[in-house]
């Protein structure tokens, strides 16, 4: 019977369960977007996970979201990062890096460069720089001829993850950044081949994919979706229509997953989840939502037909987590005011569980 705590072929690994570690932004990297110490034991502390997907990697400079966050687009950031895939692997795990161009979602005083994006459409809302939150800037719209070159960034930063130790690589496709918004309905208002019908609108993901796959092969390639989310002002038209047919045009590429996130109703991840016919992972929960992943919605989606769970804050206050889902032990609750607060407080100080003597 299938559970959480049974293994799963993913690509050319083994899990020893079906709980993913997801992909959250924790902004500890030192100047350079170089990984860290602290890092390392962060990610090994978690490696009983089936999978670790890491924090949003940039994959280029331009690419860079938030201030205090890793990349993957020099030589010294390949090295920084070969001591935190050595330590999870060491530790019995297995880690993904998540490649996270940001696009719009950005600020001049982060990158030293205007952010771009499909349109010169501003995101909703106030970005992080190093002096604080500021409104978001209008991006440069790309030229036509610019964008497969940022497609192509995706498939040079996966080279770059495996060379420095990773297992793989989850393309972020998701909540608001950059092949987000090219398959935005109002971030997107191109009236050339990247704009305008679904056809076009999905056309720089799966050049993303296509470039990563050419890099470093389909069985290490997955990427991460949010039909329907608002995050950071995007709206999408033609969510099933839309999300059909990207799923079609991956399903070619034989990619190791799709990761969904429930940003729509469940009746329509149902609908994706039936035109995917690959491995499902399923973020059960809206991401930051009021409510957290726990076992009971996990259990839900596993019966649903998800291959893989991924759950998010629980992993930030339970490094154990696989250990206390698997026993019902409770789970600690999270310091939402360390999340990037930046030191080892509220990120290497969480405990595992203690047991009464």
């Amino acid at each position: 019977m299938t559970n959480l705590f049974s293994g799963f072929p993913l690509g050319g690994l083994s899990l020893p369960n079906r709980i993913v570690m997801a992909p959250m932004t924790r902004v500890r990297a030192a100047a350079g977007g170089l990984a860290t110490r602290s890092m390392a034991a962060y990610y090994a502390q978690r490696a009983t996970a089936g999978l670790i997907v890491s924090e949003g990697v940039q994959p280029s400079l331009v690419g860079q979201s938030n201030p205090g966050t890793p990349g993957l687009h020099t030589a010294a950031q390949v090295e920084s990062w070969r001591p935190v895939t050595d330590a999870v692997h060491t530790s019995g795990g297995r880690i993904f890096a998540q490649l996270m161009h940001g696009g719009r979602v950005s600020h001049p005083e982060t990158t030293g460069l205007r952010p771009v994006g499909p349109s010169a459409v501003a995101a909703t809302g106030d970005v992080f720089t190093p002096s604080g939150p500021q409104p978001a800037p209008v991006p440069r719209a790309l030229e036509t001829a610019e964008v497969p070159e940022h497609a192509a960034a995706y498939g040079a930063a996966a080279r770059r993850a495996v060379e420095a130790g990773f297992d793989g690589v989850e393309l972020h496709g998701a909540n608001g950044y950059l092949i987000s918004q090219f398959l935005s309905s109002n971030a997107n208002l191109r009236d050339d081949r990247y704009g305008g019908s679904v056809a076009n609108r999905i056309r720089f993901a799966v050049e993303a994919v296509s470039a990563t796959v050419d890099a470093i092969g389909a069985a290490r390639t997955g990427i991460r979706l949010s039909p329907g989310g608002v995050f950071w002002g995007v709206a999408e038209s033609d969510v099933p229509e839309m999300y059909a047919a990207l799923l079609r045009e991956l399903a070619r590429l034989e990619i190791a997953y799709v990761h969904l996130e429930a940003t729509v109703a469940e009746d329509v991840l149902l609908g994706l989840r039936r035109d995917w016919p690959g491995v499902l992972i399923m973020n059960p929960v809206m991401p930051m939502g009021p409510k957290q992943t726990g076992r009971a919605e996990a259990e839900h989606w596993l019966g649903l037909g998800a291959d893989l769970i991924s759950f998010g804050r629980a992993f930030l206050a339970n490094p154990d987590l696989v250990e206390r889902l698997r026993i019902g032990l409770p789970l600690a609750p999270v310091e939402e005011q360390t999340f990037y607060q930046g030191g080892d407080s509220g990120y290497l100080t969480y405990p595992a569980y203690q047991h009464a003597a």
